[in-house]
């Protein structure tokens, strides 16, 4: 069987175990006897002489250490040693168990400790553990030179372990759960409700096991402290076992107690010491054909209480997704903008009780919980795709990695256990949808002719149920066969676990490795969290109903260790190691969460510079020594940053940072001239993207008074400024015939859609950033819908009649298209006739001006407040209204560049959003009003609209039908004002001349 290897030159894990060695850097061989008591028999009684941990190094000179590897680290530097803890912290997957059995016999070998207590906060942490010491056993022993020690799991059957444990004159590992010792008593007659381990016993010469413990000052290991000490009973029970000093090992630590090594996310990212992570998601376009409805969340916090819902609501004649906040009472009809599917959807009550917050409806029987939906595409077509898209991926990894020896394993976490399997009534093991659904699609895919070199000479029909299994957590309780029973939840169902796949997941990883096994798709409820991950573990899959409540980081953890080959050697590298993670949320709210977590669980503040951050630079004195920055330059570096506008009080970077920073001419103090270029790199990774907002340029706009006082720009304006008023006859066969004939060659209609897609993450001291996103479209073809009122909704959309609406679908031949799609179907009729209509109506419509009393007051551009970016967008005018004109692309930038510098152009206005002119089709808003002195003989007056095409077939038909309506709106003011279309100044100077 292959046996994983380990590296003992790894230099991040030897810099791990070093830091906790300088602690005691001082600190002399020797041994501590003490007095142990024996059992006895009959016959006598003895004493024997046992060895404990004794430390000799005053507390001034534990603070130095402390404090110097501190340093070393470029880690915060502890004030006073208020504890004996001390905290190593590691990324999940780079090793923090091998570190912390490593540095056991570190301290051995230079300081003669031999007593040494992992604690841990359950059974699947404390099976990990005890796995780690027997697959490390030769390892460490070849390491240090055939050095004895024993290691064992502390079991209350097994007193005589703990007497060993106390007694014996070599290394003594015990390994032990959080709460085989947490209940102790305070009052002797309520001795038998604490745990054994406080109970005085007669066969230990009616000593308590725990006494024996205490005399030894064990060392003590806590692995995952926030799950271990989290509660002050936890806290006392840990000082209960007297510990000479406690060292704190996870990759999120609740309380950091003297931090000696950090090996975080971003580090273990940046080193390729972990797996790189690829987010997948699966996303539903064109499935609006049900009263969708999500809670996403309540707040009771204040009166009314509140509800944040997501829904469709129609929106520029299409259904768009929506979230808004909501209170008791609001009718989801009118807020759809009349969507029918959501008649009688009026909200009743919003309930906000923890962990059962849900929201109901007057006329609706439809309950909805906290994250989860109705009237969404069915979820187990949804899950399907999921499961059929981490088989794919698997595959491809398989044709990859099997090659190089390495075998890919995925994992799938799942809401139910009987999902995945159940036992019926007369206890036979059924396979429960999602164990149907798994065999089913990887049946299909291994018959694909690109996977056939991977199952040469196997049976395909008997390996889909050959290939998965389930590890779920162990209840004590037995069914009626005396077989054990396994937990789905708190207090839900239960089933029976495979006893075989418990020793194949949780004991025998390096079998579980080997390609003579064939499991490699493991399902789980909740049981693999801490305490279980696989180096080869290359998919995660989640499967529940709503979003995670497993936290990101633990969900991911499961497989970020680099994997190995069937040597056992590890393999490096981000082309071999990418964990694809199949989210069942989009991907900006995965990473929005993952980077939430690692801001919450270690103290990481992405993008901002701590005043110890550049402590640990190395520099050279004058007698060519390496020494330390240290803590003090490195506070005056970031005091200086402050003082250069480069970061705020809290330390976070501003864009003008990273514009220098782009510009390589960072500004810093002059005496560490020759320590810039390593400052910079470190600011640059503080960084992150250099991409800079303007912000800071931000200006406001005046206006230009001599210009918008002038005669000239009041001859302009007096000549622009009047309303209009319109009217529209068009022939109704023409348009029916138009909208018939489009909609029969050119309508498309798709089934709906779900949008896998992909794409990596990038975990930086900046923030966490993605790459290039890979998609692919798989159809869904169920039809689990009512049909809507087609006519109604048409007839709200286009004020046309029943009839012509009628004549319209009946003449288009297309109707079955709808049966497939209606919303759809109903989208893009509806855009098809609107677009008809305005050719149509633009060719039929009639402006006519209201009257002189109708008319845009000039004195409006007074009161209008304008922004902009210099540099960016704003561009210093003479001639123009403002101070400066705001543009709003490149071609309105040129344009306004030649209106200044052209000597016919005598005064112009960038015309403000208020000036509009009503059409058919909304409101339009032209680009420029323009005031032309040819050779100061005649004075012409222009209205311009610039594009960047004098194609009109370019534009949307709404842009030249409002264009077009433009154009006779002018023409009907008559005061010899001109309507253009330009797309440069040189086009509109030809319309001059």
């Amino acid at each position: 069987m292959m046996k994983i290897k380990f590296n003992p030159n790894l230099g991040y894990q030897k810099d791990a175990v070093n830091s906790v060695l300088g602690i005691f850097d001082g600190q002399k061989i020797r041994q501590n006897n003490f007095s142990v008591p024996t059992s006895f028999d009959l016959f006598k009684t003895q004493s024997d002489l046992g060895i404990g941990n004794k430390l000799d190094l005053l507390d001034d000179e534990l603070l130095d250490n402390v404090r110097t590897m501190q340093l070393k680290q470029g880690l915060k530097q502890s004030e006073t040693l208020n504890s004996m803890d001390f905290t190593v912290e590691m990324e999940t997957g780079t090793g923090k168990t091998y570190v912390y059995l490593r540095s056991i016999f570190e301290m051995n070998k230079r300081f003669g400790f031999t007593k040494f207590i992992i604690v841990v906060p359950s059974i699947a942490v404390k099976e990990g553990v005890y796995k780690s010491l027997q697959i490390t056993e030769q390892h460490f022993k070849g390491l240090y030179e055939n050095v004895q020690y024993d290691y064992f799991i502390y079991d209350s059957a097994k007193l005589g372990e703990v007497r060993n444990f106390a007694t014996s004159d070599y290394i003594q590992i015990m390994v032990i759960n959080i709460d085989a010792f947490r209940k102790s008593f305070t009052d002797p007659s309520k001795e038998t409700r604490a745990n054994i381990i406080h109970r005085t016993n007669d066969r230990l010469n009616g000593t308590k096991p725990i006494e024996f413990i205490q005399d030894t000052h064990p060392i003590l290991i806590i692995d995952e402290p926030q799950s271990v000490d989290s509660t002050p009973k936890s806290k006392k029970a840990i000082a209960s076992l007297n510990p000479l000093c406690t060292l704190r090992y996870s990759a999120t630590h609740k309380d950091k107690y003297n931090l000696m090594y950090k090996l975080d996310s971003i580090d273990a990212y940046e080193q390729k010491l972990v797996k790189q992570i690829e987010v997948a998601t699966v996303n539903v376009q064109d499935g609006h054909n049900k009263a969708y409805i999500k809670l996403l969340g309540v707040n009771n916090k204040k009166s009314p209480i509140t509800a944040r819902i997501e829904y469709d609501a129609m929106k520029g004649g299409k259904v768009k997704r929506e979230k808004k906040w909501v209170r008791s009472g609001v009718d989801l009809y009118e807020l759809s903008k009349g969507r029918s599917l959501y008649e009688g959807y009026i909200i009743n009550d919003i309930y906000c009780e923890q962990g059962n917050e849900y929201i109901d409806f007057t006329s609706k029987p439809d309950v909805i919980r906290l994250n989860q939906s109705v009237g969404d595409v069915n979820r187990d077509e949804y899950k399907r795709l999921q499961i059929r898209k981490t088989i794919e991926e698997h595959l491809e990894k398989e044709l990859h990695l099997n090659k190089q020896g390495i075998k890919v394993l995925s994992l799938f976490f799942i809401d139910k256990v009987s999902n995945y399997r159940f036992y019926d009534e007369d206890g036979n093991p059924q396979k429960g949808k999602y164990a149907q659904i798994f065999e089913e699609e990887y049946k299909i895919l291994i018959q694909k002719p690109k996977y056939h070199t991977l199952f040469e000479e196997v049976d395909i029909e008997s390996l889909p149920g050959q290939v998965h299994n389930g590890y779920f957590a162990v209840d004590k309780k037995k069914d009626a066969r005396g077989e054990n029973l396994y937990k789905e939840s708190k207090g839900a169902g239960t089933t029976i676990a495979d006893g075989s796949a418990y020793e194949l997941i949780m004991k025998d990883k390096e079998k579980l490795l080997g390609f003579d096994s064939k499991l490699k798709f493991i399902f789980s409820h909740s049981a693999l969290k801490e305490g279980w991950d696989n180096p080869n573990v290359f998919q995660i899959c989640t499967l529940n109903e709503t979003v995670s409540v497993m936290k990101k980081r633990q969900e991911i953890g499961r497989g970020m260790r680099i994997a190995v080959n069937q040597e056992g050697e590890r393999v490096y590298g981000f082309d071999v190691n990418t964990l694809t993670v199949m989210a069942n949320e989009s991907y900006d709210d995965f990473v929005r969460r993952l980077q939430q977590e690692i801001e919450d669980e270690e103290g990481i503040r992405f993008g901002v510079v701590e005043k110890h951050t550049f402590a640990n630079i190395v520099v050279e004195n004058e007698h060519h020594d390496s020494q330390y920055l240290g803590a003090k330059v490195s506070e005056k570096i970031w005091e200086h940053l402050l003082e250069q506008d480069y970061i705020d009080q809290n330390g976070k970077i501003k864009d003008s940072l990273r514009k220098d920073l782009k510009a390589n001419c960072v500004n810093l103090p002059e005496e560490l001239k020759e320590q810039a270029g390593r400052i910079t790199a470190s600011l640059k990774k503080v960084a992150g993207s250099l991409n800079i907002k303007d912000a800071g340029k931000k200006e406001p706009v005046y206006l230009n008074k001599a210009v918008y006082l002038g005669e000239e720009f009041k001859q302009l304006w007096n000549r622009i400024k009047y309303k209009t008023t319109f009217r529209v006859d068009f022939a109704v066969n023409e348009l029916v015939e138009k909208c018939a004939d489009y909609i029969k060659n050119n309508l498309v209609v798709g089934k709906t859609k779900f949008i896998y897609e992909k794409d990596k993450v990038k975990i930086l001291k900046g923030g966490i950033e993605g790459g290039e996103v890979q998609e692919s479209i798989h159809v869904y073809d169920a039809k689990d819908f009512q049909l809507p009122d087609i006519i109604s909704f048409l007839q709200n959309e286009t004020n046309l009649t029943r009839k012509t609406l009628v004549e319209i679908l009946t003449r288009c031949e297309r109707l079955h298209d709808f049966k497939n799609n209606p919303q759809k179907f109903i989208d893009e009729v509806s855009s098809i006739i609107k677009n008809q209509m305005r050719h149509v109506i633009v060719d039929g419509i009639k402006y006519e001006k209201i009257g002189k009393e109708h008319y845009y007051a000039q004195e409006l551009f007074e009161n209008e407040e304008l922004q902009g970016y210099l540099n960016k967008n704003m561009l210093k005018s003479q001639k123009s209204v403002y101070d400066y004109v705001v543009y709003d692309s490149d071609v309105e930038a040129g344009f306004a560049k030649s209106l200044e510098q052209s000597e016919d152009i005598k005064v112009y206005a960038k015309l403000p959003g208020w000036f509009k002119i009503d059409t058919p089709l909304g409101s339009y808003n032209p680009d420029w009003a323009v005031l032309v002195d040819r050779d100061n003989t005649e004075k012409l007056y222009f209205i311009v609209e610039t594009k960047g095409s004098m194609f009109f077939d370019m534009l949307r038909p709404a842009e030249q039908a409002k264009i077009d309506c433009g154009y006779k709106h002018f023409k009907a003011l008559n005061d010899n004002v001109e309507f253009a279309v330009a797309d440069r100044f040189e086009t509109f100077m030809d319309r001059v001349v």
